[in-house]
């Protein structure tokens, strides 16, 4: 789970700092932190890591990944855009 470095203060210490290579292939240091509860509304909670980066754009989002998604038993229904419980 991706979030942005302003929310770190909320979740308390960091874990350590790593070097990712994005998509176009250019690298930017992000920092982990966990476990943490991360709990979708409606959806059970579950724990792991969060990443944090500092945008680069100002159109950046949060994102939530597959294994997130797996471990809180939540499918993605690409037709009615919403998620399901698995």
């Amino acid at each position: 789970m991706v979030l942005p470095t302003a929310w770190k203060e909320r979740l308390g210490e960091l874990d350590s700092r790593v070097e990712l290579k994005t998509a176009t292939q250019s690298t930017v240091v992000g920092e982990i932190c966990g476990p943490v509860q991360i709990q979708i509304e409606g959806f059970r909670p579950i724990y792991n890591e969060v990443l944090f980066l500092v945008p680069t754009r100002a159109r950046q989002r949060n994102a939530c990944g597959y294994i997130v998604l797996e471990q809180a038993q939540i499918a993605v229904d690409m037709v009615g855009h919403r998620l399901i419980y698995e």
